[in-house]
């Protein structure tokens, strides 16, 4: 198994993962209430995950 020659710079090394960084944050769409959240999470305008709800969330018209 072949050694590098040289220490590769931390610089050098760290841009190797610099395209993975650029993207943004991943979002998908709510089943529920269809809108975009970020993906297996609980939804925070609906409260609702894998089609069932897991925490109560109060709706303006309650407050």
């Amino acid at each position: 198994m072949g050694l590098p020659k040289k220490k590769l710079s931390t610089t050098r090394r760290d841009r190797r993962w610099v395209r993975y960084k650029l993207s943004g944050v991943a979002l998908v769409e709510c089943p529920h209430c269809h809108k975009k959240i970020r993906p297996h999470r609980v939804c925070p305008f609906c409260g609702y995950y894998e089609g069932r709800e897991v925490i109560a969330v109060k709706s303006e018209k309650e407050e």
